[in-house]
């Protein structure tokens, strides 16, 4: 898996190392390890990343969740959470987000590896496909999306920030946001990965 690049969203140093260790060992590049969902925030706001490992509680009370939920409004990356809970209410929060797969600490290194990859090729086999054309979007929905709204869409599948999208098409990136949410109201989904979930379904 070389040249993808990881940040490992993790408070705790011990385990923030060894899943440092075990990625590198694979062949994985981490470009940073976050131990606030501020920080995590701030790094994927000016770093390409290829995946994130989120733990679900961090210790300054904000949450892995509120990273996810930066990434499904602003990027197209997979994310994989770690937790010490496993009880229906956390579950529940996290499937919510889509992620990219799901360990319950204690990990075990054999498990690390599986999810990342697992993560990863998912994330390309969505990314791989051909892109369909405004109207084989629109057959799948009960509102049509306007042309606009398809171009910004399709540079969502390509991964670009809402400031990226907005110099491409002149617009403000005010703009750019109120076509986003009117594509996902259209779309009935809340998330940036919702979104290409369907354009694929």
């Amino acid at each position: 898996m070389d040249n993808v690049k990881v940040l490992i969203v993790e408070d705790d140093a011990v385990i923030a190392e060894d899943l440092q260790d075990i990625l590198e060992n694979a062949g994985y590049e981490i470009v940073g390890i976050a131990h606030s969902a501020q920080k995590a925030i701030d790094i994927l706001s000016i770093r390409p990343i290829d995946l994130v490992f989120l733990d679900v509680s961090l210790s300054d009370n904000s949450t892995g969740i509120d990273v996810a939920n930066y990434i499904n409004e602003h990027l197209n990356v997979p994310f994989v959470f770690l937790t010490s809970y496993s009880d229906a209410e956390t579950v529940k929060s996290v499937v919510e987000t889509n992620p990219g797969g799901y360990l319950v600490k204690p990990f075990k290194e054999k498990d690390i590896l599986p999810a990342a990859v697992l993560a990863v090729a998912n994330s390309k086999n969505i990314s791989k496909d051909h892109f369909p054309d405004l109207d084989a979007i629109n057959k799948k929905l009960n509102v049509n999306l306007t042309a606009q709204e398809f171009k910004v869409l399709f540079m969502i599948w390509e991964g670009k920030k809402n400031n990226e999208i907005a110099a491409e098409l002149f617009l403000s990136v005010n703009t750019i946001k109120t076509h986003i949410r009117r594509i996902f109201s259209k779309m009935n989904v809340n998330s940036r990965v919702s979104a290409i979930s369907i354009v694929f379904k």
